[in-house]
């Protein structure tokens, strides 16, 4: 079932959610060449705390899962589209584009939201897929009102990545969140005006464009968690938590 909050619950939300954007943001801007993705996911985690909250991801499983996701941050580089798991061996290098995904757990509910950056000097391409891959966000958040349609937000993010001359995975989508990590309904970044689940205000939804340099196709690593591109492509993400209104909506992961 959709859950609707309430208005004191979407404040609880909106404070949260300005406490991860400010967290992402500092991850963000520690990215650097030479560093590590443990040590991002250690900052992370650091800062969360500092602010008081909990992190959302660290130790979440579902039954489909062999093991917890074992980290706070999620950080996915090149060809991996989401849940890359840090590690000490994996030092960020010249030209890489990574994607930095966080959750946070605010007095009992949750945020969720995601960027890309690149590292250093990035190629041509992936400058490109980077600014794709946010437009196509705020292009799905701009449709987004009571009364719309799951699917207008599909369409509105893949017409655009796909005109632009690139692909939406099809295989992950965005979701419902608050009153936990995932919840329904699911939105997935492609479909058809008017079709899918109408849009209530109080509606909490995490949107996230999931895109390709190449194919669409996405396989799932070893690890059981991080899904990369079939083709070895790159691909980014980018995720803002928001709250549908009467008149719009409210973009809660935002400074």
């Amino acid at each position: 079932m959709i859950s609707i909050k309430t208005p004191e619950e979407i404040k609880i939300l909106r404070d949260g959610g300005k406490i991860l954007a400010s967290i992402l943001l500092k991850v963000a801007d520690k990215a650097k060449l030479g560093v590590t993705t443990f040590e991002l996911d250690e900052y992370a985690e650091f800062l969360i705390k500092e602010a008081g909250g909990g992190p959302a991801f660290k130790n979440y499983k579902t039954g489909d899962d062999k093991y917890p996701f074992p980290s706070a941050l999620c950080v996915s580089i090149n060809d991996e589209v989401v849940h890359g798991i840090p590690a000490q061996d994996r030092i960020l290098k010249e030209g890489d584009i990574i994607s930095l995904d966080l959750g946070l757990k605010w007095r009992g509910l949750y945020t969720d939201a995601a960027i890309t950056v690149g590292v250093g000097k990035i190629s041509a391409d992936a400058e490109k897929l980077l600014n794709i891959t946010k437009s196509a966000l705020e292009k799905g958040i701009k449709v987004i009102k009571e009364k719309s349609a799951i699917g207008d937000i599909g369409f509105a993010v893949q017409s655009y990545v796909e005109a632009s001359g690139f692909n939406v995975v099809k295989k992950l989508v965005g979701h419902g969140v608050g009153y936990a990590v995932h919840e329904e309904p699911e939105i997935p970044n492609f479909g058809k005006k008017r079709s899918g689940e109408i849009l209530k205000e109080g509606m909490i939804l995490a949107i996230e464009p999931m895109v390709c340099f190449g194919s669409a196709d996405v396989v799932l690593d070893k690890n059981g968690w991080t899904w990369k591109t079939k083709d070895g492509f790159l691909a980014a993400h980018f995720e803002h938590t928001i709250a549908v209104t009467k008149k719009g909506c409210e973009i809660l992961t935002k400074l």
